[in-house]
């Protein structure tokens, strides 16, 4: 292992590599100054045909090839980690070792940094469904919220009502998950052709149990194009999950956008539990926006919930409070910080930004199309 990173190492740090590295780093941070520029140029230019690329080179391997290429870099990293403190309790450390490996350490961000972002990054600076759809979206109203949340709860309601147990448990073979999810997609584009998918590369994370103490659900990996998703988590949650990260293939790269993209395909598709999770979804970052301004308000339409979305709730309070633990705080923490360096200021909550999205979407196009 160690001969052959050495090996690797010498090889890639030539001096070139680190011209080239550099002028690609300073050439992303400009465009990542102009939108427009990203919209057009590498959201509906360049990032299609690699995000097909790679769908085709790798979807149709059963497993996840991200999931081993990241269980490799950890791998990679204890190792190096390892060697570290034994030089250090054997007094072997020189200032010789600790240039070679700042110079590693600065060489493997920038080359990370340089391929996250010409692979899938770029699209964190795109001007994104917004303009797609035409949308304005900006800051609501209290009676705004409460209008939304109340729609959403009666479709919530209404699916609740329909979906049976037989219908839940159709996705225990996560194959017809993740073919039901691209059908969502497929419709989806016959109103919007932005939301066309071909091609698909959805796996079950290899990390799902791990992920369940880390606080994931799924996850896109740009250096393989894959969709992962966890799927040890409540069943309800699985179709709203798998539509997220297929919107993140699509080039939505930020969470508020991929779970606008996600609602319009799973609205768009006739099946129950895709609607149903997709509410049940869309509902709860509603009322939690209702409880942050209004908490008598958000308690009087929590009362009216169907009982089995309050059944659901609670399986997913009880679900994740077995994994609870301080490690995931420090992970969350990190992906907070993440998210602001990507373009999202609001850290975690991104993801309850979409209310703002829906809230633009009724306006423009009226309540019912909800």
């Amino acid at each position: 292992m160690q001969q052959f990173l050495t090996r690797l190492f010498a090889r890639l740090m030539k001096s070139w590599s680190w011209v080239v590295l550099i002028i690609l780093t300073i050439l992303i941070k400009w465009a990542s100054w102009y939108p427009g520029w990203v919209e057009r140029n590498y959201s509906y230019g360049i990032y299609p045909l690699i995000s097909k690329i790679q769908r085709i080179l790798f979807g149709w391997i059963p497993f996840s090839v991200g999931d081993i290429f990241y269980g490799f870099l950890v791998l990679v990293i204890i190792f190096r980690t390892f060697k570290f403190f034994k030089y250090l309790f054997q007094r072997r450390l020189t200032r010789q070792y600790f240039v070679i490996a700042m110079q590693q350490f600065i060489f493997f961000v920038l080359f990370v940094y340089v391929f996250f972002n010409l692979l899938w990054g770029l699209n964190y600076n795109r001007v994104g469904i917004a303009r797609q759809l035409q949308l304005e979206v900006k800051q609501y109203s209290l009676t705004d919220l409460d209008t939304l949340t109340r729609t959403l709860q009666q479709k919530v309601n209404h699916y609740a009502a329909f979906v049976t147990p037989a219908q839940r448990d159709s996705f225990n073979r996560k194959r017809d998950l993740f073919a039901s999810a691209h059908k969502a997609y497929e419709s989806a584009a016959s109103n919007h052709k932005f939301l066309q998918y071909s091609s698909r590369s959805v796996k079950p994370s290899l990390f799902s149990y791990l992920g369940n103490y880390l606080g994931f659900q799924g996850y896109y990996n740009p250096f393989s194009g894959e969709g992962q998703v966890n799927t040890t988590i409540p069943r309800f949650m699985e179709p709203f999950v798998t539509s997220h990260e297929i919107a993140h293939q699509l080039g939505y790269a930020k969470e508020n956008e991929a779970n606008f993209a996600a609602y319009l395909a799973c609205r768009s598709y006739e099946n129950n539990a895709f609607r149903y999770s997709m509410y049940y979804d869309m509902y709860n970052y509603a009322i939690v926006e209702v409880f942050r301004r209004d908490t008598t308000l958000g308690k009087l339409i929590q009362e009216l919930a169907h009982p089995q979305v309050k059944k659901d709730q609670k399986e997913f309070r009880d679900f994740y409070k077995k994994y609870n633990n301080p490690i995931e705080d420090l992970v969350m923490w990190g992906y907070g910080h993440f998210l602001k360096a990507n373009n999202q200021p609001a850290g975690k909550r991104s993801y309850n930004e979409v209310v703002a999205w829906l809230i633009a979407y009724y306006k423009k196009y009226g309540i019912e199309a909800l």
